[in-house]
């Protein structure tokens, strides 16, 4: 463990900015994490994981702290379900192929998600039908004021939209060292009727899928669609897919027939950001080194040396064109720092 000074932070955010960090430590082990926060030295601190969720807007005057404690084991198992315990500084895709690798059910269709398995829970991630809560049984988290590790299990976590504890009250209270997912052995729960996933398994020509079918489904849609993050920086979805009222709604079909939705409750439903944005004419728009990538609306591109101001303000600019257009906040998924 060394602190080093003054380092470029662009290896270390899916979209490539190169913000600077004014001092910069990789921890690996928690003994090493505790350490470090416990130096008096440097007051402010800036928790990074795989760096996938994050827009940097300026350079970071503090310490940044890079989690990259690794590991992955079985705590229990039985005839049906297995605990799988993945430390934080684990890679999510890959953690997701070793689970399907043992034929372990439940978060395949999460599959070439970015980022690390620490921040997973944090933003409740999502995709095709499935969200981390489904499979979550528990975390183990730093308290950035005893210093102790502490349990949180689902009913602590507060599981919403891309949403948890850890972003809202408990946010900047704790750093997350490893999660623990209930999957199953056998007789998996397919989710296939979410998206494109049965047209997809149409075209591979497979009638009675497996959870490995299943992953290779959603990783040729999101192969397909998303850019990759080595060649085109970005961080995913920019925008969260925003709720409004069924009246609300109603009205707008009056002018945009078209557009879709999904129930979620009696009286809400949820509309596709996506589709928002395209239909306010962003989707493919390119402003010099960044944009909105023209096979996603959803995800903001870098495309080579764009700052992290550069694509806040055509995230600001989206905002507010949707909200003069349909009426309907749409808020940021990523965190903006």
């Amino acid at each position: 463990m060394q602190i080093t000074h003054n380092i470029s932070l662009k290896p270390y955010n899916t979209f490539g900015i190169d913000a600077k960090a004014k001092h910069f430590v990789s921890v690996a082990t928690i003994a090493e994490l505790i350490k470090v926060l416990g130096l008096t030295e440097y007051p402010d601190k800036l928790i990074l994981g795989g760096g996938s969720n994050m827009l940097l807007t300026k350079n970071q005057d503090l310490l940044v702290v890079h989690i990259n404690i690794k590991g992955i084991s079985i705590v229990s198992d039985n005839n049906d379900s297995v605990l799988v315990k993945a430390n934080a500084g684990e890679n999510w895709h890959e953690f997701v192929l070793w689970c399907i690798n043992k034929d372990f059910g439940g978060i395949e269709n999460l599959s070439l998600i970015p980022g690390n398995v620490g921040s997973a829970p944090i933003q409740n991630i999502g995709a095709y039908g499935v969200e981390l809560k489904d499979a979550f049984f528990s975390c183990e988290a730093i308290s950035l004021e005893t210093k102790k590790i502490e349990t949180f299990i689902k009913e602590d976590c507060h599981f919403d939209y891309r949403n948890s504890i850890f972003k809202q009250h408990a946010k900047g209270k704790y750093i997350i060292t490893s999660v623990t997912f209930n999957l199953s052995k056998h007789n998996h729960k397919l989710h296939i009727n979410y998206g494109t996933i049965s047209t997809q398994l149409d075209e591979m020509k497979i009638s009675n899928p497996t959870i490995q079918d299943i992953s290779k489904a959603v990783i040729s849609i999101r192969t397909q669609k998303l850019p990759n993050p080595k060649e085109i920086g970005n961080s995913g979805s920019f925008f969260k897919n925003p709720v409004i009222t069924k009246l609300h709604y109603q009205t707008l079909l009056e002018n945009f027939e078209d557009m879709p939705s999904y129930t979620v409750s009696d009286d809400e439903v949820k509309v596709p950001a996506g589709w928002l944005i395209e239909k306010a004419g962003f989707k493919g728009k390119r402003f010099g080194d960044y944009g909105v990538h023209k096979n996603q609306a959803l995800v903001l591109v870098n495309y080579g040396n764009a700052k992290g101001s550069d694509i806040l303000e055509l995230a600001e600019l989206i905002q507010k064109t949707i909200k003069r257009l349909f009426d309907i906040s749409v808020e940021a998924e990523v965190n903006i720092l």
